[in-house]
């Protein structure tokens, strides 16, 4: 599902297809940064813009509530390329996610 698809249909429509699809599944999340708007993540080796925004991001995430993770990873953040460490705090957050998704699911 491409960026436009989510700001067309909404987070929690395509979170909800994901969720569905993944039904007890069980799922590792990879989350590339370069996938986010570089105005949110300018910190990685191929900003493209016209990406995801955080919030929906996060509602990606979130709408995962339920599935059973085997776990989680935040790739391509160059470090290097990141003012401010708005990137890396970026995932550092994503990943605090995941490990809610953890919790959610008793895990």
């Amino acid at each position: 599902m491409t960026a436009d698809e989510v700001a067309e249909r909404g987070a929690a429509a395509i979170g909800a297809e994901l969720r569905r699809a993944l039904e007890g599944r069980l799922t590792y999340v990879s989350f590339d940064v370069d996938a986010l708007d570089p105005a949110f993540a300018p910190g990685t080796g191929t900003p493209v813009p016209g990406g995801l925004t955080t919030r929906e991001a996060f509602a990606l995430l979130r709408a995962l509530a339920g599935t059973p993770l085997a776990g989680m990873d935040v790739v391509e953040v160059a470090p290097a390329l990141d003012r401010g460490d708005q990137t890396s705090v970026l995932a550092a957050h994503l990943l605090f996610e995941g490990l809610a998704l953890l919790a959610v699911a008793g895990r």
